[in-house]
């Protein structure tokens, strides 16, 4: 029975009872033969027992652990060669499930829903989500339409790749999304209006936030390090050479600001270059793990 599973659909759910009637109703018109999981994330209401009435899969969590979290027990249990993710509280429609469907079958390995800007929330969230696309666009090579939506497709096998990578908290479409830029696993967007979410939001606007940018610092300096390293060393060494103009038209002497300036960028530049080595690893684990799923030596 579970090898005729084509699609799994990954629901992270806390305290989302009032929301997943209404939901797993479309989903079950839209996909009837989608395999539905509901991650349980220690929901303190009825959740688990509205999701199994509705006729999904569920597996809870004792406590909560984000989500993350959430997001790694689907995959890891999803029985389904494609995966989606979308949130239980009712932003995502379901009718745009076959859109990003057609879009994987063209080829690509995940295919992101990205909001229009005019369903962002509020204009803080605007402005950090463009600034948050841009930065991650400067550190993959490529442009990131929507970095932080939670509403995508992915083929399953790859997508298990990195959930080592992955955190806990709300930050995984930006830590998956990254590394699938950067591990050459191409990536499309569908356009979509997200709607208004049912209930209160579980994320913290500064909390977050600065959790995404550590995040895109961190996977960028683990998949493409001298796209972080290089222009850091290129600004110190341009700033101490500068500064060395200055005080030798000045004072005629080289100072030692100038020479730890300049030796501190050829050892961020030094730093760069071992860490791109150790990034290769990665992309050859990925090549080898795709010529033997199985994991065989």
């Amino acid at each position: 029975m579970n090898s005729k599973i084509q699609l799994s659909i990954v629901l992270p759910a806390k305290n989302e009872a009032a929301n997943l009637p209404e939901l797993l109703t479309q989903l079950k018109a839209i996909v009837p033969d989608a395999e539905f999981l509901v991650i349980n994330d220690g929901s303190t209401d009825n959740t688990a027992q509205i999701a199994q009435q509705a006729g999904a899969r569920v597996i809870s969590h004792p406590y909560s652990q984000g989500n993350g979290a959430s997001i790694k027990t689907g995959a890891r249990n999803a029985r389904g060669g494609i995966l989606i993710f979308m949130d239980a509280d009712g932003q995502h429609n379901p009718q745009n499930i076959p859109a990003l469907l057609a879009k994987l079958n063209e080829g690509y390995d995940m295919v992101v829903g990205a909001r229009h800007v005019s369903t962002q929330a509020s204009w803080f969230r605007k402005i950090g989500n463009s600034f948050y696309n841009r930065l991650a666009s400067l550190m993959t090579g490529h442009k990131i339409e929507d970095l932080t939506c939670g509403f995508r497709a992915v083929k399953a096998n790859k997508f298990r790749k990195f959930l080592y990578l992955l955190p806990n908290g709300f930050s995984y479409p930006t830590t998956s999304t990254m590394a699938f830029f950067r591990s050459g696993f191409p990536v499309a967007y569908v356009p979509i209006h997200a709607g208004k979410r049912e209930g209160k939001s579980h994320i913290r606007l500064l909390r977050d936030g600065v959790r995404f940018f550590i995040i895109i610092l961190r996977i960028g300096a683990l998949f493409s390090p001298m796209r972080l390293f290089l222009p850091i060393s290129g600004s110190v060494f341009l700033i101490g050479i500068s500064y060395y103009a200055y005080t030798y038209f000045t004072s005629g002497r080289f100072t030692n600001m100038s020479a730890l300036l300049i030796l501190s960028s050829l050892i961020i530049f030094l730093i760069g270059i071992l860490s791109e080595q150790i990034s290769s690893l990665h992309y050859r684990d990925a090549e080898r793990n795709e010529k033997d799923p199985a994991g065989n030596p």
